[in-house]
C-alpha cells in the first residue's frame, strides 16, 4: 500500500492504451481471481472489445498514471435481451505491481457515474468469493450482495464460489426508465386476436 495517493488520471481509453490493457489482463488471467478465461487475449481481440462498447456508447476507462496505464474498467450489457436492456455488468483490472494502492477507488466510481449518465439503472459484477478486497471495495460504493454461486468454478485445483454482488443507478428502479439509444427498444407485447 502507498503513503501517497497515486496522481492517476482516469480518463477515457484509446487505442494507444491496448498494450498495457492486454498485459494487465494476461497477469489476471494466469494469476488473479478474477477471469476465468483459459488464455489472455490478444491486442486485436481488445481492440475488437473496445471497439464495441464504445459503439454502444458503454463506457471504457483506464487509470493513466503519468503515461503509462495501470488499471482499467468498462461497462457490457448485463444480458443481451431486450428486458435486460437498463442493467450493466462491469468489469475493474489493476495493474500486478498497484494492486490495493487505491487504483480501484479511482476508476469505480468513475465508471458508475459514466453509466448512470448513460441511463443505465442497474449494474452488477460477478467476484470470485475468496477475493476479499474487490468485495470490499464494491461493498464501499453501495453494491450489496445478491447471491453466491457455490463452487461454479475450478481454477488452480480448486472449486471457487462466485459472488454476484449489484447496486442501483440513477433512481435505480424507482421511476421508469427513459430511452437508451445504444440499445434496441423491447418490442411491444402481441394484441390478442
Amino acid at each position: 500500500m502507498l503513503d501517497q495517493p497515486l496522481p492517476v488520471v482516469v480518463r477515457p481509453s484509446t487505442e494507444q492504451d491496448v498494450p498495457y490493457m492486454v498485459n494487465i489482463y494476461a497477469y489476471h488471467v494466469q494469476n488473479g481471481l478474477g477471469d476465468y478465461q483459459p488464455e489472455p487475449l490478444h491486442a486485436e481481440d481488445v481492440k475488437r472489445r473496445r471497439k464495441a462498447m464504445l459503439k454502444r456508447r458503454l463506457p471504457h476507462i483506464v487509470a493513466d498514471l503519468n503515461g503509462a496505464i495501470i488499471g482499467y474498467a468498462y461497462a457490457v450489457p448485463f444480458l443481451k435481451r431486450p428486458a435486460y436492456r437498463y442493467a450493466v455488468k462491469h468489469s475493474i483490472y489493476v495493474r500486478e505491481d498497484h494492486r490495493q494502492s487505491g487504483v480501484g477507488r479511482k476508476l469505480l466510481p468513475a465508471l458508475i457515474e459514466a453509466c448512470a449518465a448513460a441511463g443505465y439503472r442497474q449494474m452488477v459484477c460477478y467476484i470470485d468469493g475468496s477475493n476479499a478486497p474487490s468485495l470490499s471495495l464494491h461493498e464501499s460504493f453501495g453494491f450489496e450482495r445478491a447471491g453466491v454461486l457455490k463452487s461454479v468454478a475450478f481454477r488452480f485445483g480448486r472449486w471457487t464460489d462466485t459472488v454476484l454482488l449489484q447496486r442501483p443507478l440513477g433512481e435505480g428502479d424507482a421511476s421508469p426508465p427513459g430511452r437508451l439509444e445504444n440499445v434496441v427498444e423491447e418490442a411491444a407485447p402481441p394484441k390478442p386476436h
